[in-house]
């Protein structure tokens, strides 16, 4: 018991400068499946903590469910000015990196997508006197069941096609190419309760609120045998029970 209280006790940082955003999904992930997950404010961002024995179980549990979100920038972040000038090619690779974390954020958005990348290639001329290489995109989508392929694809090709430049032709749409992998199955939920210092499943919780005032009720009449018993071996309960029993004779008789 003491081993098993020791082990409880022991307490683990699960994920650090989180935000509060992913900090709450964690969180409700976790619970969901009977990992108690703590809340730790600090400057840097919030800390998550677990008991060690749950470290592994909760990492799973996160990694299949794409959590934490990868942080993402958008265009006002990486155009923001800081007084240097850039060279065109920088432009260019901030502005590629740029477009593909709003298009990863916009498909986040959509139902059931755990994570998505979006690789641009916007048009190029590799040499001078050479063909300009047209635009292209390539997204990944990582996703959990109920997932419509057949619906999400195309919404996901047009999207992704109407916001790159040289993509939004019919002819553009075929150069976008969109591959699908399912996340890892997470083991299915179980809603737990808090009863008084357990934690049991839902169904159980009635049950043992039960056993626990049934429990309950017999330390209480124990108690009170307990204290009757003694109180009749001292000289003033000897008194007591004699008065009573003068006062009620006939319950007396019977209890002869």
């Amino acid at each position: 018991m003491l081993t098993l209280l020791w082990g409880c006790s022991q307490i683990a940082n699960l994920e650090t400068n989180l935000h509060d955003t992913d900090a709450n999904e964690i969180v409700a992930l976790l619970r969901h499946n009977g990992i108690e997950a703590k809340k730790v404010t600090a400057k840097e961002g919030i800390t998550l903590t677990v008991r060690e024995l749950d470290v592994s179980r909760a990492t799973d549990l996160m990694r299949a469910a794409g959590l934490p979100k990868r942080s993402l920038s958008n265009l006002g972040t990486v155009f923001k000015k800081e007084g240097m000038i850039s060279t065109p090619l920088e432009e260019r690779v901030r502005y590629i990196h740029a477009l593909s974390q709003e298009l990863e954020f916009t498909l986040q958005q959509f139902d059931h997508v755990v994570s998505a990348r979006v690789h641009v290639v916007l048009p190029e001329r590799i040499a001078p006197g050479e063909p300009i290489q047209p635009s292209s995109a390539a997204v990944f989508i990582k996703y959990t069941e109920p997932f419509d392929e057949d619906t999400n694809i195309p919404r996901i090709t047009n999207l992704v096609a109407s916001s790159i430049p040289g993509l939004s032709s019919i002819e553009g749409r075929m150069k976008v190419s969109v591959v699908l992998a399912p996340a890892g199955k997470v083991q299915t939920g179980i809603e737990w309760e808090s009863v008084g210092p357990f934690m049991v499943q839902r169904e159980s919780a009635a049950g043992l609120m039960w056993v626990m005032s049934l429990m309950a009720f017999v330390v209480f009449l124990a108690l009170i045998a307990v204290a009757l018993l003694l109180l009749n071996r001292l000289p003033a309960g000897k008194k007591l029970f004699a008065a009573l029993a003068l006062r009620f004779p006939r319950k007396a008789k019977v209890a002869t």
